[in-house]
């Protein structure tokens, strides 16, 4: 079971004065800010119907330097949702069709001779950008997924014995299909923890798909979306003044216990074979603020962690075989997590 502080230890963690607010901004500044990027919703919303939760998502994930894995059946526009994210914001973005060809140089640029100096010179790669869409990344095989790694981590590549930096802001977002396993790679473990969320897109509703057909009918194009109305609203500067703000978001301690709490409970669930690493526990606090941010609030709450606890967590965490001969998956098993770790009043 997952062991609770008791009642003293709580006590004492209680900030003697209350939740530290940010630092005082023009009320018009700070509600200005925070609508470019609910702004952004809209935009999508121009091309892309529903899909509300992972919308969010990949504003929480650029706003806390995250990236996102998009996962769902063909033709649930995971790519499209993709490109008009990248649309929405004005930033460089490339795509990269992930095939089982694909070198990892392919993906981080190589070192190439010029004969006219007589030297090596280094041509850049398509993940030298702002926003990477890795389309079907278990397309290709481990050693060209993990050309990732060093990128997604620590925003630089290595190559021929140099480091080199990536442009700031940096997201992947890749998208992979669950159904299509013959000649995919699955992602390994180090790989999944790289990414903050996993975004399922479900078939939509029959109203939703009514108006997906009703706006095919009327003429939309995906291949053009700025006819489509799509129009940058953020750019790489706002997104480094909303940093600033999320950063001062407050986080009770109690809160932050809370996400710790649910962390060590899926390392001693028994349905569990893998539990939640500190990496991953760390990364759902950075997202619970953006998240509060994005709410209008000035601090964060229980309700904003359960909010993105399915996907933050459910990547991170591996059913054991037993558990699943029973039936089980990994939303009900973090459904029970969240119903019995002890809530912050």
């Amino acid at each position: 079971m997952t062991q609770v502080p008791n009642e003293n230890s709580a006590q004492q963690q209680v900030p003697a004065q209350p939740p530290a607010q940010p630092p005082a901004q023009p009320p018009q500044e700070r509600d200005t800010l925070r609508e470019a990027f609910v702004d952004v919703r809209t935009q999508i919303a121009k091309a892309v119907v529903g899909q509300d939760e992972a919308v969010t998502g990949m504003l929480i994930a650029l706003l806390c330097q995250g990236h996102v894995l998009l996962e769902g059946v063909p033709g649930v526009a995971k790519t499209l949702l993709v490109r008009s994210f990248a649309t929405s914001v004005s930033l460089d973005n490339t795509r990269i069709q992930f095939t089982p060809d694909l070198m990892p140089s392919d993906v981080t640029g190589s070192l190439v001779y010029d004969a006219s100096v007589s030297n090596f010179e280094f041509r850049p790669g398509p993940v030298f950008t702002n926003i990477l869409i890795a389309d079907e990344i278990n397309r290709t095989p481990p050693k060209t997924q993990s050309a990732l790694l060093e990128a997604m981590e620590e925003h630089q590549v290595s190559v021929g014995g140099g480091s080199r930096a990536l442009p700031e802001p940096f997201m992947v977002a890749a998208t992979q299909n669950p159904l299509e396993y013959e000649g995919t790679y699955p992602l390994p473990e180090a790989q999944l923890d790289r990414f903050l969320f996993k975004l399922v897109l479900g078939l939509p509703e029959r109203d939703l798909e009514f108006e997906i057909l009703d706006r095919h009918a009327r003429g939309f194009d995906a291949s053009h979306l700025t006819e489509a109305g799509l129009t940058p609203v953020v750019d790489a500067a706002m997104i480094d003044q909303a940093r600033e703000r999320i950063a001062e978001i407050y986080i009770a301690p109690q809160v932050i216990t809370y996400i710790v709490d649910l962390a060590r409970a899926t390392r001693q669930a028994p349905s569990l074979a893998l539990g939640v690493s500190p990496r991953g526990a760390t990364r759902m606090l950075g997202a619970a603020r953006a998240f509060a941010w994005l709410s209008g609030r000035g601090y964060v709450t229980p309700d904003d962690v359960k909010a993105l606890a399915h996907m933050t967590l459910g990547h991170r965490v591996i059913l054991r075989p037993e558990a699943q001969m029973d039936g089980l998956n990994v939303d009900q098993v973090l459904n029970s997590i969240i119903a019995t770790t002890e809530v912050p009043r």
